[in-house]
């Protein structure tokens, strides 16, 4: 059994948690409240600016030059063409470059970010893998099941999101890290295997948090 396979199945779980959320069902059949998923725009452009940073770090830590280039292709995309789209898309919902690049993270959004960096910069590159496969796997996998729903694409302010994450091109780049790391975890020792499966793990529950912030507009307290 593939290591990817391994994750998906054990996992099953907090990663069916994560699909079933009210966040996410109001995705795909319209009912989210706008404010909500405003809140998860910007919180998730500045998610974005880290995740970046670990494509950057994948280049460094790669061992030949096919996939050098192909993180630093993904850096691009993501600096280049997916938070592009995220600021155009930001403006159906009132949100303007400026108070996207003034935004202040959330709780959550720090924890998640800097323990993807953590993980990256420590470890190796499946270390580098596991911990941020959780976000581009269950994305393009909500994707393509929000897809299936009648009219869900084609919603007025949520069909583009559903559109992007479940189309070939994403799919694509998910499917690069879920085989890398196949690759990489071939004949690795078991212990080896369940400290990855733990990476794994905790970004999965962070995705969990990640919706759960952006549902109940979670924040920090008031200073008073």
């Amino acid at each position: 059994m593939k290591f990817s396979e391994r994750l998906y199945e054990k996992l099953q779980p907090i990663w069916r948690k994560n699909h079933t959320h009210p966040f996410v069902q109001g995705l795909g059949d319209g009912t989210l409240d706008k404010e909500k998923f405003r809140y998860f725009m910007i919180q998730d452009y500045l998610y974005l600016i880290d995740y970046a940073k670990l494509f950057a770090i994948g280049a460094v830590k790669a061992t030949d030059v096919e996939t050098m280039g192909k993180f630093a292709g993904l850096l691009d995309s993501t600096l280049n063409e997916e938070m592009s789209l995220h600021r155009q898309y930001a403006k159906k919902f009132g949100i303007t470059e400026e108070e996207l690049e003034n935004a202040e993270p959330a709780p959550t959004t720090l924890a998640y970010t800097h323990y993807m960096l953590h993980v990256g910069q420590n470890g190796t590159l499946a270390d580098l893998l596991a911990a941020l496969l959780p976000c581009m796997w269950s994305y393009w996998e909500i994707g393509k099941e929000l897809n299936e729903i009648p009219g869900a694409r084609d919603h007025e302010f949520y069909g583009e999101w559903i559109q992007m994450y479940s189309s070939d091109e994403f799919g694509n780049l998910a499917q690069w890290c879920i085989n890398l790391l196949d690759e990489l975890t071939d004949g690795k020792k078991e212990e080896e295997l369940e400290k990855l499966e733990e990476y794994f793990l905790n970004t999965t529950r962070f995705e969990y948090l990640f919706w759960d912030m952006s549902y109940h507009l979670q924040t920090w307290p008031k200073d008073e």
